[in-house]
Order: structure tokens, then C-alpha cells, then sequence
């Protein structure tokens, strides 16, 4: 195990320098546990859970698995109720096809605040990670304060000196290979290879996240000069995993392969499995809402279709090694990539 490895093992108490992605909807409790259990950080996300959710799910966890554990929570800016009728418009062909209408609106995605950082001072997790920057000062001090470590998401060199700049214990290298939300909040989107990144030397340990789905994968990253990796797509496999059937069976498949960045799903470019959507009306589209309200109208044509056992209309978050994925226990998936790491 390389010397930054060994360092990020002492700094978070994990027997691995292996990070579960937490992946909004298909991260949870079992996935989290399951990864701890193999010597990795479990990670469980945030965005989409009230208070007492994280509360509850916290303790599930810590009542199967003793490990560090990761709370991941969103940093972005709610903006108002966006105008929804040219987005409406254009999804009203497949209201009609799916013979479905508007109806409840899912939970947003909701950035970190102060209700949230009471739970965090509350249960207190050894890591807090966040996503699109960073929370206002006074908050990101309760964290500290609060005992954690704190990690944030960088996608370009600037925004890695930045986090570092604020203190943050570690960085994840979020590169343009890296499945779902890309987490730029300096400037704009603009998709940045992880060798690029790693490239970077700082002092602060750095994690490598995008197309890690394998040993050799781990054993390259630490070798580029990672203290750690985040691993997600790999975890989607997994039995753990919430993600439904037919999302679940394209993993691992050539099908996987074909992927893009895209904001129809919901309002932010997120890189994931080109589906009937994405390929109907464009990766990107203007008539889509401000990020997080776009899911707000899918969600009717999302529930119709995979009832009926498609994706259609659902966000298929995928790194770029998907194709190369194996279906296999979230356990034993770590404790191979932790092996590789052994190894290096």
C-alpha cells in the first residue's frame, strides 16, 4: 500500500482507502453497511432525506456496522419555483402515451442547512462530505466543531485549491469519467479527465473518483498519486443497491458503454446511460427547469414506466467502466478493491 494510502487509513479509521459513492436514490442504509463491513467508509446521501431519515438511517447503520461513516449533503442554491411550461410542453407527448398527468412532486434534492447541521452535530458522523461547494462559514465551523472530518468535491484544479484553501480534510477528485451529478460550483461544467486532476500535487489527500470499477483501477489511481478512491458505479451492481430492475441489468452490458452528460433528469449535467429521453429529445435541453425541479414533471412518466419494466424516462448514472461491472455482493466487491490496494 502506497505511503498516502497508509496516511488516509490513520486519518478516517477505515481499513481500506476505499470510499462508497453515495449516490442519491440508489445509495442507502444496506449499501452503506455492506461497504463498511468490507473495511471501506460508507457513505450515506443526503440530498433527498429530511432530518429524522438521517437520523434514523444513521442508527440502522451504526446497529450492523462499526466503521467511519460518510454523510453527503448537497451545497447548491434553491432557486425559485421555476415557470415549468415549455418543459410541460415537451413532455406532454408522453403524458399522453403513458396515459399518466402531472401529480405529487418527488422530494428535492436540498442543500445543507442549518437544520441538517444540528443532525450532524447530533449523530455526529466521522465524515461529512460535501457536494457543489462548500456550506456557508458558519455552518462548515458546527461540522468542524462537531468532531467530524470534512470532505468536499472538486472537478477542476481550481476548485480543488479552493476546498483545500478552506480547510477541508480531503478532496474528492470528481473526474469527467465519474457517473451522475458532476459537482462544479466555481464556474461552469466543464468535464476534466481524473489523470488531469490527479496530476495536481497538494498537500491535502486526494480521492479519485470516475471510472474506478475494478483492482486495476484502484491499484492505477493509488499509484497516480491517490490517498484514496471513491467508488460508485461498481457499487450500483450490487444487491444493496436501490436502483430498479432494468437499470440494474444494463450494468455491466456494452449498453452501458453509451453515455452522456445530460440535464433533462434534473436541471444539472449529470453523466449517465443514454435512454429513450435522452436520445428523443437530446442530451441537453433549454426547456429544462433549474436544477433540482426538472424531476418534478418526470416523476409520473418515471413511476408509469418502470411499473412497467422500463427506464424510459428514469436517470441512469454510470461511470465510465460500467460496462466492465460485475454483479456480486457490495461486501465482497470491497474487499476485492481493497485487496488491489493491499497489493499496490
Amino acid at each position: 500500500m502506497t505511503p498516502a494510502a497508509v496516511r488516509f487509513l490513520a486519518l478516517t479509521g477505515a481499513r481500506a482507502p476505499i470510499v462508497q459513492a453515495p449516490m442519491a436514490g440508489a445509495g442507502g442504509v444496506a449499501l452503506a453497511v455492506a461497504a463498511i463491513r468490507g473495511g471501506a467508509i460508507g457513505s450515506l446521501p443526503c440530498a433527498m432525506l429530511t432530518a429524522d431519515q438521517v437520523r434514523s438511517q444513521v442508527a440502522e447503520v451504526r446497529a450492523e456496522a462499526a466503521g467511519p461513516l460518510n454523510l453527503n449533503f448537497f451545497c447548491h442554491s434553491l432557486p425559485e419555483v421555476p415557470d415549468e411550461t415549455a418543459w410541460r410542453a415537451l413532455l406532454a407527448p408522453y403524458y399522453a402515451e403513458e396515459g399518466v398527468s402531472p401529480g405529487e412532486v418527488p422530494p428535492l434534492r436540498r442543500p445543507f442547512d442549518a437544520a441538517m447541521c444540528a443532525v450532524v452535530e447530533e449523530v455526529r458522523p466521522e465524515i461529512v462530505g460535501f457536494h457543489f461547494g462548500l456550506p456557508e462559514p458558519v455552518l462548515l465551523e458546527r461540522v468542524r466543531a462537531a468532531g467530524g472530518l470534512v470532505f468536499g468535491n472538486a472537478t477542476s484544479v481550481g476548485e480543488l485549491h479552493w476546498l483545500a484553501e478552506r480547510g477541508c480534510d480531503a478532496v474528492i477528485l470528481q473526474g469527467a469519467e465519474a457517473g451522475g451529478h458532476a459537482g462544479w460550483f466555481l464556474d461552469r461544467h466543464a468535464p476534466t479527465p481524473l489523470a488531469v486532476l490527479l496530476a495536481e500535487r497538494i498537500e491535502v489527500p486526494v480521492i479519485a473518483a470516475g471510472g474506478i470499477v475494478d483492482g486495476s483501477g484502484v491499484a492505477a489511481a493509488l499509484g497516480a498519486g491517490a490517498s484514496a478512491v471513491q467508488v460508485g458505479t461498481a457499487y450500483l451492481a450490487t444487491p444493496e443497491s436501490l436502483i430498479p430492475a432494468p437499470y440494474r441489468a444494463l450494468l455491466g452490458t456494452e449498453a452501458a458503454s453509451d453515455a452522456a452528460f445530460t440535464n433533462l433528469f434534473s436541471g444539472r449535467e449529470a453523466r449517465g446511460i443514454r435512454n429513450r429521453l435522452m436520445c428523443d429529445l437530446g442530451a441537453i435541453s433549454a426547456a429544462v427547469p433549474a436544477f433540482p425541479y426538472a424531476s418534478n414533471a418526470l416523476a409520473p412518466l418515471r413511476k408509469a414506466a418502470e411499473a412497467d419494466g422500463r427506464v424510459d424516462y428514469s436517470p441512469l448514472w454510470a461511470g465510465q467502466g460500467a460496462a466492465r461491472v460485475r454483479a456480486m455482493g457490495a461486501e465482497q466487491l470491497t474487499r476485492e478493491l481493497a485487496l488491489a490496494a493491499l497489493e499496490d
